[in-house]
């Protein structure tokens, strides 16, 4: 046996073959071997900064807070916005319906505030003491009045009439006076109105 084959024999390898695998050419070796993390990932030993967000190539994004500015920043608080507007014009039409409704609703309160002052003057007396008081009037002129002269149908008639005029007026009053500012903007401008943000 030669002795090329006794040293393979006494190695355990066969003829040929190298003993110790060598790296292949261009491998970095020693220190230089070591694992490089891929681009955009965080190294192992670097930590985030306290309240920072990790992102990728190893920068940090602050927290931010419910205003979208960071919030640890000094940002300037921004004051109520406002708005000054003008009104030129008011629709004539619209004025006489809303004039409307409302003047029917003030007759409707009317007249529930006319039926409690008479309940409560009833229940004193007063248009008792009155009524007594127009029959001796007539009695003494020699006349003969009415026992009652003031009566529920009397005083809620009486008071219907006066909300039905009181109607008529406040629609026809509220209409020429919406037709009349429209004239008075055409010439010196309309209200000045100043709209702003709650604090």
């Amino acid at each position: 046996m030669s002795d090329r084959n006794q040293g393979a024999v006494q190695t355990g390898t066969r003829p040929g073959q190298a003993t110790d695998s060598a790296p292949p050419a261009g491998a970095p070796s020693g220190p230089a071997a070591e694992s490089v993390p891929p681009a955009g990932a965080t190294p192992a030993g670097s930590v985030p900064p306290a309240g920072g967000t990790a992102t990728g190539a190893g920068q940090t994004v602050a927290p931010r807070n419910g205003s979208g500015r960071p919030a640890g920043g000094k940002g300037k608080a921004r004051g109520p916005r406002r708005a000054r507007l003008q009104l030129r014009h008011i629709d004539t039409w619209s004025a006489l319906k809303i004039s409307l409704v409302l003047s029917i609703a003030m007759f409707f309160i009317w007249m529930v505030a006319v039926g409690i002052l008479y309940g409560v003057l009833s229940g004193l007396g007063v248009f008792d003491s009155v009524n007594d008081l127009i029959g001796q009037v007539g009695s003494d002129n020699g006349e003969e009045a009415a026992s009652n002269a003031i009566t529920p149908g009397i005083v809620f008639g009486g008071a219907a009439v006066i909300g039905a005029i009181n109607i008529v007026l406040m629609t026809a009053l509220c209409t020429v006076a919406a037709f009349i500012y429209n004239l008075c903007s055409d010439l010196v401008g309309g209200l000045e109105v100043t709209l702003s943000e709650r604090d």
